[in-house]
C-alpha cells in the first residue's frame, strides 16, 4: 500500500502506526520512505507534533521541487529560439545528446551562438537535472587557480591555500560540469582533465587520495581544435575524449530567417525590464538586421535591441536607434581628413551629440555611444559639458 500511495504522490510524508513493531519492519518502514514509526498505544499530543511536523516535511518538499522547476525552466529547449532547419538539426541533436546523461560533450561554434545556453539545456533535460550544473570559463583563470576551482585543494598547497577546499567536481556530484573556451586550456591542464575523463577519480591540489565522482562533463569551445590538434596546442587524445558526442551551433548568418522571432523575443523581453511599450520593430529596420553580417551571433543582436530600446521613446524601434543603416549590412566608415583631425575634439562632439539627442539623459547617451554610464560622466566633466543646452552640438 505504501509504494502504490508514494507512486501516487511521492512528496507525502508518512507515518506508520502498528500494534506489531519489530526492527526488520521498522527498516523496512524507512527503506519505503515513512517519515515516523509509531508504536500503539500513542500519545496523542506527540501524535499532534508528529503530525505537524510530516505537514511541514510534505511542504517543504513541493517547495524545493517548485524552486528546482523554477530553476530549471529559463534553460529548457524552448529558450532555444529558432526554428530555420539550421537550429531544428542543433536542438534535435541536443535533444538526443541530454537522454544520453554520461557521455562527454565537445559543443563548438562561433562566440555569441549560445553554447552555453545549450548546455544548460541539455543538463534540465537528462536524467541529472536534479544535481548541480556547475559552469567554469578556463580562459577567465591561470592554470593553478583553474585547477584549484575544478579539482579543489588540500590546505598549505599554495601560499594562499589556507583552508581545504572542495572543487566544482566534487560540488556536482551527480550532475554536470560545463568547461567554457576549453580551447584556452594548457598543456598540463589538458593532461590532468584526460586523466579525470578516463578513470573518474581526481586529485585534489596538494593531495594524495583519489576522489571519485560521476560527473558529465561538457565542454565548448569557439576554436577549430581540429586545427589546434595539428598546430600541437592541443591534446589529440583529450580532443577525442572530449568529442565523444560533437555538437556545434549555427551562427546567426547561417540562419538569417531566425532574427525577425528572435528580434521580437528580445523587443518582449526588455519591453519588460525597461517598461516599455515597442510594439514592432520597423520594416526596413528588420530588413538591414537581417543584412548585417553578425560576427558576434545572438549575443551581438540581443545587445543592438537592448541598446535600442533603452534609447527609443517611440512604439516602434526604426533604424535610427538600431544605428544601422537603412537597407545596408554595414555602419557608415569614418574618413580620416588629410590635415588630421584632434581626437578629443571628436570625442567631446560624440558625447555633445549623444546628450542633445536624448535631451540630456545619460544611461541614454552612454548606451548610444556604447559604453558604460560612468565612463561618459567621466567624459562630461572632462570636457566641461555639465549642462547642454539644445542645439549646441555641431550639425
Amino acid at each position: 500500500l505504501l509504494r502504490r500511495i508514494r507512486e501516487l504522490d511521492p512528496d507525502l510524508a508518512f507515518i506508520l502506526m502498528t500494534a506489531y513493531s519489530s526492527t526488520e519492519s521498522a527498516v523496512e518502514a524507512i527503506t519505503l520512505g515513512v517519515y515516523h514509526h509509531v508504536k500503539k498505544p500513542f500519545n496523542l499530543d506527540e501524535m499532534v507534533v508528529f503530525v505537524q511536523r510530516g505537514l511541514e516535511t510534505t511542504k517543504l518538499r513541493r517547495e524545493v521541487k517548485a524552486l528546482r522547476a523554477s530553476q530549471s525552466a529559463p534553460y529548457s529547449f524552448n529558450h532555444i529560439m529558432g526554428e530555420s532547419s539550421a537550429m531544428v538539426a542543433a536542438k534535435t541533436l541536443l535533444r538526443k545528446v541530454a537522454a544520453s546523461g554520461s557521455s562527454t560533450v565537445l559543443i563548438t561554434g562561433e562566440s555569441g551562438t549560445g553554447k552555453d545556453l545549450a548546455a544548460k539545456a541539455m543538463h534540465y533535460a537528462s536524467p541529472r537535472r536534479l544535481r548541480p550544473f556547475m559552469n567554469i570559463t578556463c580562459s577567465a583563470l591561470t592554470e593553478t587557480l583553474l585547477e584549484s576551482e575544478l579539482f579543489g585543494h588540500e590546505r598549505g598547497a599554495f601560499t594562499d591555500a589556507r583552508t581545504q577546499k572542495r572543487g566544482l567536481l566534487e560540488q556536482a556530484d551527480g550532475g554536470t560540469v560545463f568547461l567554457d573556451e576549453i580551447g584556452e586550456t594548457s598543456p598540463m591542464f589538458q593532461v590532468k582533465l584526460l586523466r579525470f575523463l578516463e578513470e573518474k577519480t581526481f586529485k585534489r591540489v596538494g593531495g594524495v587520495a583519489d576522489i571519485r565522482v560521476d560527473v558529465r562533463v561538457v565542454a565548448a569551445t569557439n576554436r577549430n581544435l581540429d586545427h589546434e590538434v595539428r598546430e600541437g596546442r592541443f591534446r589529440e587524445d583529450l580532443f577525442y575524449r572530449l568529442s565523444v558526442l560533437p555538437l556545434t551551433m549555427p551562427s546567426l548568418r547561417e540562419r538569417r530567417e531566425d532574427i525577425p522571432p528572435l528580434a521580437h523575443y528580445f523587443v518582449d523581453q526588455f519591453n519588460r525590464e525597461f517598461r516599455k511599450h515597442v510594439r514592432a520593430v520597423a520594416p526596413d529596420a528588420m530588413k538591414s538586421l537581417q543584412a548585417e553580417p553578425w560576427p558576434g551571433n545572438v549575443r551581438q543582436l540581443r545587445n543592438a535591441i537592448e541598446r535600442a530600446m533603452l534609447l527609443t521613446d517611440e512604439d516602434v524601434l526604426t533604424s535610427e536607434f538600431l544605428m544601422l543603416a537603412p537597407g545596408s549590412s554595414t555602419r557608415g566608415r569614418l574618413v580620416l581628413p588629410p590635415e588630421g583631425l584632434n581626437i578629443e575634439e571628436v570625442e567631446r562632439e560624440l558625447v555633445m551629440q549623444a546628450l542633445e539627442r536624448t535631451h540630456g539623459n545619460q544611461t541614454r547617451a552612454a548606451a548610444l555611444l556604447g559604453m558604460h554610464r560612468d565612463q561618459i560622466r567621466y567624459r562630461i566633466e572632462k570636457f566641461g559639458l555639465m549642462k547642454v543646452p539644445p542645439g549646441t552640438a555641431a550639425s
